[in-house]
């Protein structure tokens, strides 16, 4: 059991650290973690990923706050809009087979590498060549680098809102994700934000989405308690250590690193949850 309880609190490092750094990513690397290294139910691991990312969310968003890189207008809206995808979402989760479950995650999963090999490409390429905007002045390496991406006279549309809110809500329900990576790029394309702004105000919406969900899951169930408590703990921790990470790293080292994680997690997933399902 103390075995069990170091490799999570070591598991939750790792997930803190994506969240507190990228605005996302938890919920992607926590629920294969749950499953094949602490051999938690694919069912029972949605569940407690819920917590576990929501809780590091919520203590990450507090740093990206104090840096003035949360905007609590729009990420509140969003995260009461999220209910509505949030309802339909996680009564098709109580449907679905727990391996198709997990292959759909994979899929996910190789989706978010290829939103993110595309957002690194576009960061390559001469400011404001993709998207028509003012290039910003550097100040440092990492996420507190104003990464500008607002264009000039972008305003907040509220269908634009409720629409990043729902489809939020979906993947939060239906696949226990928070939706970092599918927040992340929704913000800055959708709605205007720069890219600091829109890693802090994601955690918000995850932090959000997340306590929503586990009410309609009525909670965490088949997790041991020790278990959950390292690997929610060691998260929260590590996603204030990530804040840290973001202003000393920069932000396309961040991704080009963690693209190349997810996919290999996907294709792990994808094997593992194929050969059950044939």
């Amino acid at each position: 059991m103390m075995a069990t309880a170091s490799l999570a609190a070591a598991l939750g490092v790792a997930i803190g650290l994506s969240l507190g750094a990228l605005g996302g990513g938890g919920s992607i690397l926590t629920v294969p973690a749950l499953v094949y290294a602490l051999g938690v139910s694919p069912r029972h691991a949605t569940d407690a990923s819920l917590l576990i990312v929501g809780l590091s969310a919520l203590i990450g968003m507090w740093g990206h706050h104090r840096a003035g890189r949360v905007r609590w207008g729009v990420g509140t809206s969003v995260g009461v809009v999220s209910v509505l995808g949030s309802i339909v979402g996680t009564a098709l989760n109580r449907r679905i087979d727990p391996n198709l479950l997990l292959a759909l995650f994979a899929a996910l999963m190789f989706v978010v590498a290829a939103l993110m090999i595309r957002r690194d490409r576009r960061a390559a390429a001469p400011r404001g060549a993709a998207l028509g905007v003012e290039p910003a002045t550097p100040s440092g390496g990492g996420l507190d680098v104003a990464t500008r991406t607002r264009p000039a006279g972008t305003r907040t549309r509220p269908a634009l809102v409720v629409a990043v809110g729902v489809v939020v809500g979906f993947l939060t329900g239906f696949l226990g994700v928070g939706g970092g990576f599918v927040i992340v790029p929704s913000l800055v394309l959708a709605l205007g934000f720069d890219l600091a702004e829109a890693v802090g105000t994601s955690l918000l919406i995850i932090a959000m989405s997340s306590a929503l969900a586990i009410l309609e899951r009525h909670g965490v169930s088949g997790v041991p308690g020790s278990v959950l408590a390292s690997f929610s703990v060691s998260a929260m921790i590590a996603a204030l250590a990530g804040n840290q990470v973001a202003g000393r790293v920069s932000a396309r080292r961040l991704n080009q690193g963690f693209v190349v994680l997810v996919i290999a997690v996907a294709c792990y997933v994808a094997i593992r949850s194929g050969l059950a399902l044939a």
